[in-house]
């Protein structure tokens, strides 16, 4: 089954690029720069990555992301990430990325995206992997500030896809941006947001309504809210889900927990998606893994889940045919 599920084609909806950071990385990376860590080994720093909730995590995070410094950190990080996708048969991904992060470090927005983007073709070019990539605002941070990456993001449209909202969800309800998520629509970009995950059922609720997000991030919560599971199954309003992520932050406290499949049986469209795999035990494979061993995955619902990852991705009407096809031909293969 390991081996199905690793070359069982799949997208990855839900991935921070900065949360792919793995420690050998960020001590080349510290290296490189000139920047102390303050570890004294990988291993030490792998340790550490041992948290017990969101912010803990985030606190490593944004600790972490301090060595990217240059196009080329960017372009290695992305480039890693790309890697581990060609090895698990990942053949689309719309990676996430916090230009805020970088900025307030006085990083420029464009040697950010910039090494971000050529990664990202070169993995189309050599790999085949197609990509739409989407700028995240952090949340914990006010609206004019998104505003301002807003505009530094405009001269680079052509490269994002589609504008998101992550971080600390305690506090920060999406109302909060919905005047920056109205500018990002007009200006032709489309919008997921993360909700409820640490946050209600409501949340959701609002993400859609208020946000006019066309996917939502994580999304486990709308379990708690009957009208809108069904809201969901009847407007086809895919959920990116992150099983790993959600045990070790303590969404769930054990996997054998997890809901997914249970939305999967009630008609929503979940995905299976990896967040930081760094940080959390795992990529895409590791995580499709963890719901058959704690949850008796079936293969069915493996592919169940992979199509629904190709069919609400953003990839083009055409590439959506070319990704389901190939899907077809190994399920059909098996």
């Amino acid at each position: 089954m390991d081996q199905f599920l690793n070359a069982l084609p799949k997208a990855e909806l839900h991935l921070h690029l900065e949360g792919s950071l793995e420690p050998e990385l960020m001590f080349a990376l510290a290296e490189r720069n000139g920047i102390a860590l303050p570890y004294s080994s990988v291993e030490q720093l792998s340790n550490a990555y041992n948290f017990g909730n969101l912010q803990d995590f985030l606190d490593l995070y944004y600790q972490g992301a301090a060595v990217l410094q240059t196009e080329q950190d960017f372009y290695d990080l992305t480039w890693a990430y790309i890697q581990q996708c060609q090895a698990q048969h990942v053949i689309h991904i719309e990676p996430f990325f916090d230009p805020q992060t970088h900025t307030a470090r006085g990083i420029a927005f464009d040697t950010v995206i910039n090494g971000i983007s050529r990664a990202l073709e070169d993995a189309e070019r050599e790999y085949g992997i197609s990509y739409g990539l989407i700028m995240c605002f952090l949340r914990h941070l006010s609206e004019a500030d998104a505003f301002e990456t807003l505009q530094q993001a405009t001269p680079f449209l052509d490269k994002i896809i589609a504008v998101g909202l992550d971080s600390s969800e305690l506090g920060h309800p999406p109302a909060k941006f919905a005047q920056v998520f109205a500018q990002a629509r007009e200006l032709g970009l489309l919008a997921v947001a993360h909700a409820g995950e640490e946050g209600p059922a409501q949340n959701v609720i609002d993400a859609l309504d208020i946000l006019k997000v066309d996917r939502i991030d994580h999304g486990v919560r709308a379990i708690d809210d009957t009208a809108l599971m069904q809201r969901l199954a009847e407007e086809d309003i895919a959920l990116t889900v992150c099983p790993l992520s959600n045990t070790r932050l303590r969404v769930f406290d054990d996997m054998s927990e997890h809901n997914i499949l249970q939305m999967l049986a009630q008609g929503v469209k979940v995905t299976v998606n990896s967040d930081d795999p760094a940080y959390f035990g795992g990529y895409l494979t590791e995580n499709f893994m963890a719901l058959e061993k704690s949850l008796g995955m079936t293969r069915e619902q493996a592919i169940q889940l992979a199509r629904n990852s190709f069919e609400y991705s953003f990839a083009t009407p055409e590439r959506k045919v070319e990704l389901l096809e190939r899907l077809e031909r190994f399920s059909t293969a098996k």
